[in-house]
């Protein structure tokens, strides 16, 4: 599990977490809760990482949704700060872009 994974684990579970405007409108398009998604995140598995994002670390992880379909999240840590952790974003990864376990990019 990648160290950023974890901190936004620690925090999520702390109640350090908040949710991105960008996040919440796509949670929204793909029929998906937020509490869905926070809930889920204890079972997620990192796909890929980005310890030098701009905006801070942020990780792309495969969760499933409340029906056990796949669902990717970007989980990330505000730069130069220690919490909260956010979600960036959520989408039901497209399968012609993904293998078939959802967690490699097709190329």
């Amino acid at each position: 599990m990648s160290n950023t994974l974890e901190k936004i684990k620690k925090l999520v579970v702390s109640g350090a977490v908040r949710i991105s405007e960008h996040g919440y409108d796509e949670l929204a398009n793909d029929d998906l809760t937020a509490r869905e998604i926070v809930g889920g995140l204890g079972s997620a598995i990192p796909i890929e990482h980005y310890p030098h994002y701009p905006k801070g670390a942020s990780v792309l992880v495969l969760q499933a949704d409340k029906n056990g379909q796949p669902v990717h999240v970007v989980w990330g840590i505000p730069r130069r700060h220690e919490r909260p952790a956010v979600l960036v974003t959520a989408y039901r990864p497209d399968p012609e872009r993904w293998n078939k376990n959802y967690t490699e990019r097709k190329r």
